[in-house]
């Protein structure tokens, strides 16, 4: 298949253009089409689907390990939706056939889905009719922002590769815009995986210091809670945390609310 034919695979996260969890992400579809690897210069979780400027963004190339050899990557110093706006307006040779961000270090499940820079790619590039996959390893909070290489992403980097091959060769409905992976830490290629949909409960829970600074430096913390007593079965969250099952929810671009519009109309009125 001549290089033109292959399709183009474009690679993102919010870690970082040199976490491993990319790298492992970009060697499990390597084989699939031809890589594009663009991503934030740093850290950026958090950043969700935010553009925080548009103009003098500096953008450097790089050269990163994939399957123990150095590719040629980008790096952005922005967001993960400006490093897949970069990537697609200034970089790519042709829109590419699918966008994986990820692997990330740490699950997303829940209602914090809108705050996550992994899922805010994916999003971006699925506003430009791209299929975009979001995948994400439950990890320990302390490496919730690091690059360790202690994490094994053997088994997230396995389903990256399923679900690749899926969206590749699966046209998926037309409110099917993403699909949000989150695969537990102790999965292996044999785990079970089910669609789910993304719970209504809040999954990591901030918290107010017990300890202020007097420099005014923020120390807001967070921590994972989960009410399994109003928790829906057949939720993102608990798949991954009551089954140890992975999670695989299809995400829509459209968020306006599931309801009959002309009962809401009854209810506050129509214009």
């Amino acid at each position: 298949m001549s290089k033109e034919n292959r399709p183009l695979i474009l690679i993102t996260n919010d870690d970082g253009i040199h976490s491993p969890g990319l790298s492992a992400a970009a060697e499990a579809v390597q084989d699939l089409g031809e890589i594009l690897v663009v991503a934030p210069r740093h850290q950026q979780t958090g950043a969700g689907r935010g553009t925080f400027a548009f103009n003098n963004v500096p953008v450097q190339e790089e050269r990163i390990a994939v399957g123990g050899q150095r590719v040629y990557a980008f790096s952005i110093e922005g967001t993960p939706a400006q490093a897949v706006l970069y990537a697609l307006l200034e970089v790519a040779p042709r829109k590419p056939g699918l966008a994986i961000s990820g692997i990330n270090y740490g699950e997303n499940p829940g209602t914090g889905v809108t705050t996550s820079g992994t899922v805010g790619a994916a999003l971006e590039a699925a506003a430009f009719g791209i299929p975009s996959l979001a995948i994400s390893l439950e990890t320990s909070k302390e490496y919730h922002y690091s690059l360790s290489h202690d994490i094994d992403f053997t088994a997230a980097a396995f389903f990256t590769r399923v679900f690749a091959q899926l969206l590749l060769s699966v046209k998926l409905p037309p409110d099917v815009d993403i699909l949000k992976i989150d695969v537990p830490m102790d999965a292996t290629e044999k785990t079970p995986w089910r669609l789910t949909r993304v719970s209504r409960q809040r999954y990591f829970y901030p918290l107010k210091s017990e300890h202020p600074t007097p420099s005014g430096i923020s120390t807001i913390d967070y921590e994972v809670r989960v009410d399994f007593d109003t928790l829906e079965p057949d939720s993102d969250i608990f798949a991954l945390v009551k089954d140890r099952a992975v999670s695989v929810s299809p995400l829509s671009l459209d968020l306006s609310s599931r309801v009959d519009l002309g009962h809401l109309a009854q209810l506050v009125g129509s214009g």
